[in-house]
């Protein structure tokens, strides 16, 4: 029976680079010939994947095994938080909902429940594994959730393992960060912090030494290394990079737009646009207005209802009639979706206080709401309906559902895919009259090479310009972007010493 050896990469607060640092280590540790695992005992995000048996899971952990070059499983995050407004939450076990809590009962209540099921998925892994890479969340000195802290130092407990803690020093105030940080731990959480890594630095490494000095003789722990910032793409966690910038309109072939819904989900659907070469995408903020542009994304959301409703209040639906009026191509994906339907009932109150809200009206569909999540991993067609879809019939698609409604088409109106799941084929999606307007609950529409690049080609042909070949794999470069990131890392990183705290 195999017992893995561990490592926890926890940080001074959030967005310092965890999971990031998480995948580095868990292709470098694949590089050298180990069977490794990440795992995030409790995650909160609303960028989730689904597995093979349906589970659902975090993002970010499913970015790691891909790192590490395994298939993901939900035991590599037990626990996933949802976030449903701003103080309420969907609880997902073991890749199953349990229902929605608030903040305070969760943490009051219910978080030592959950505890068991970690630990039964870090056993699992521990048999299956030679090293596991921990991820911790936020800090570890938040003084008010030590006692029910499941995520960063009691794992760090159970795995005996080493935790490296690390801090932005793009954002300032790292040195701070870090003795602060390991000022307010436990006495007996103190001693797992076996090293600090400086993350996201510019500049001339030489001129930090004496910092990196005086942060060794302050704290004890030495400092292991100094990563560089860099610029190339790792799928985000649970928020749109800040770095995303509003619609500018720039010389481009291709403008596409994404709605930056307040309660946006899986918006690393959007990632392969992004790196195509003739895309500029960008994310819609709140305060700004709907420009013309050559496609416009309504992306999924954890609070359909509620998001629907702040479009109302942003103006948004006014600008989207527009656009509908200019001929301005438009896409829903999942909850952005049911958005572009007239209608969406909610009779078991599973997401509102209210029995009906009205959509869009750009779909004739209408979305019913039920307790019971849709979780399914499909492959599928593109039926070719529509002007922008004729172009990609008989294209093969690849992704997964997340959902907890169902949408009907009225009788008439046409379906966008064809989907295989395990009972049998399904229609997904609905297409308008015009053929400008679609939506389905594909996530992972845009990862298929051959069906993107004909998609964008259509979009392409609108504006009178020719049609590219296919520029590039996905997920080929998100392979490449492994091992870009490991080659950094490695670099600027004492692995030896790491090697010797396992």
């Amino acid at each position: 029976m195999s017992s893995a050896r561990a490592v926890m990469i926890q940080g001074t607060g959030s967005h310092v680079g965890k999971s990031v640092l998480v995948a580095a280590l868990c292709r470098i540790f694949r590089q050298d010939g180990y069977l490794v695992a990440p795992f995030k005992a409790q995650n909160m995000a609303l960028n989730s994947f689904v597995t093979n048996n349906g589970g659902e899971m975090g993002r970010s952990q499913v970015v790691q095994a891909q790192a590490a070059g395994i298939e993901p499983t939900v035991d590599m995050n037990p626990v996933l938080l949802k976030p449903t407004a701003d103080t309420s939450s969907q609880v997902i076990v073991h890749g199953r909902p349990v229902g929605n809590m608030s903040a305070y009962a969760y943490h009051q209540d219910y978080v030592n429940k959950v505890w068991p099921a970690i630990v039964e998925s870090f056993e699992r892994l521990k048999r299956e594994f030679e090293i596991i890479v921990l991820e911790g969340a936020g800090s570890p000195a938040e003084v008010n959730l030590y006692e029910r802290d499941v995520v960063n130092m009691r794992p760090a407990h159970l795995a005996k393992a080493p935790v490296l803690l690390v801090a932005d020093i793009d954002k300032g105030g790292a040195l701070a960060s870090v003795v602060g940080t390991l000022e307010l731990l436990k006495p007996e959480d103190r001693p797992m912090v076996a090293g600090i890594i400086i993350n996201k630095f510019r500049g001339d490494r030489s001129l930090l030494q004496p910092a990196l000095d005086f942060l060794e003789a302050k704290t004890g722990v030495p400092v292991l290394g100094v990563i560089p910032y860099f610029t190339f793409s790792i799928p985000e966690e649970d928020t749109v990079n800040s770095e995303k910038r509003p619609f500018i309109h720039k010389e481009s072939a291709l403008e596409i737009a994404v709605l930056y819904l307040p309660h946006i989900s899986n918006f690393t659907d959007f990632d392969p646009l992004e790196a195509e070469p003739d895309v500029s995408l960008h994310y819609i903020r709140p305060q700004d207005k709907i420009p013309r542009m050559d496609l416009l994304i309504i992306p999924g959301s954890k609070n359909t209802i509620g998001d629907l409703r702040k479009i109302r209040e942003f103006g948004w639906d006014q600008d989207i009639l527009r656009l509908v009026r200019e001929g301005v191509p438009i896409a829903g994906i999942c909850g952005g979706f049911q958005m572009l339907g007239k209608t969406i009932l909610d009779p078991g109150r599973v997401e509102s206080s209210g029995d009906e809200a009205q959509g869009l009206g750009l779909l004739n569909v209408r979305t019913v709401f039920n307790p019971r999540k849709t979780t399914w991993q499909v492959k599928g067609r593109v039926l070719g309906h529509g002007s922008l879809l004729e172009g990609c019939a008989g294209c093969e698609l690849e992704g997964y559902e997340i959902h907890m409604g169902e949408t009907y088409r009225e009788q008439g109106v046409l379906p966008a895919f064809e989907l295989y799941r395990t009972g049998g084929p399904v229609l997904d999606g609905a297409v308008n009259d015009t053929g400008l307007i679609f939506g389905a609950y594909l996530h992972g529409l845009f990862d298929a090479d051959l069906f993107r690049r004909a998609f964008l080609n259509r979009l392409r042909q609108r504006k009178n310009l020719r049609p590219l070949p296919l520029q590039f794999s996905f997920r080929r470069s998100q392979d490449e972007t492994f091992e870009n990131l490991a080659r950094l890392v490695r670099e600027n990183l004492d692995l030896g010493y790491i090697y010797r705290l396992l």
